[in-house]
């Protein structure tokens, strides 16, 4: 067997540069992702940064350009809600066993997460605004004892990303979403499964209607 070459630590933090700079707005839908420029900004060469385009190809942040090449995809409001009620289904599961075998080690590690989040709105950055957010979600994940739940949601998170840097840029709202967070964490922390996995399912549907009617928004506007 040929040894491999690939290097996926590498790539993961080049798809995540790149991501992170979609989401902040440096580039729009429609913009036309070149991977040389993108190599030398990152001080990397061409073959993580062409493997982690693909990897945004397939988790649908870019698509093919006409002729060659890729580009930013626009948002689809459709399948922002599709992924909103896919992690809502499963999340909402990963609250309840998140109750039910994490209550302590959530009361524990959960606040530093919370003050994170309220940091982040203080300081008005939307990148740290969305890391604060998927760390919270990506903790419950851990909580919940199910390996397969974080790989299941990998691709949707990578989207709401997307999705939030677009929304984030341009509105003050989904800013404040600490308050739900604490409400879930606090039934997680005192082992209330059902509670948990209502609050969960509710936040992740009500942030669903939210970037729905603003995507949608967005899209009309000629």
């Amino acid at each position: 067997m040929k040894p491999l070459t690939t290097q996926p630590n590498l790539v993961e933090q080049v798809r995540d540069a790149i991501l992170e700079e979609i989401a902040a707005g440096h580039f729009a839908p429609g913009d036309r992702i070149i991977q040389e420029q993108l190599a030398q900004a990152l001080g990397v060469s061409r073959q993580p940064v062409q493997q982690a385009l693909v990897l945004l190809r397939n988790q649908g942040v870019l698509q093919d350009a006409p002729g060659r090449g890729l580009l930013v995809a626009p948002l689809d409001p459709n399948h922002v809600q599709h992924m909103y009620d896919i992690r809502a289904a499963i999340e909402g599961l990963a609250a309840r066993r998140a109750a039910e075998l994490g209550a302590e080690r959530a009361a524990k590690a959960g606040p530093a997460l919370i003050e994170a989040g309220r940091k982040a709105v203080a300081a008005g950055s939307v990148a740290k605004l969305i890391a604060a957010d998927m760390k919270f979600h990506e903790f419950i994940y851990g909580l919940s004892g199910n390996p397969l739940i974080a790989p299941a949601l990998e691709t949707h998170l990578t989207y709401t990303q997307r999705v939030m840097g677009e929304v984030l840029i341009r509105d003050e709202k989904p800013r404040d979403i600490w308050d739900q967070h604490a409400e879930i964490l606090d039934a997680i922390a005192t082992g209330n499964g059902d509670r948990a996995e209502a609050l969960v399912r509710s936040h992740l549907l009500q942030a669903a209607q939210f970037m729905v009617n603003r995507v949608r928004a967005k899209t009309a506007t000629p």
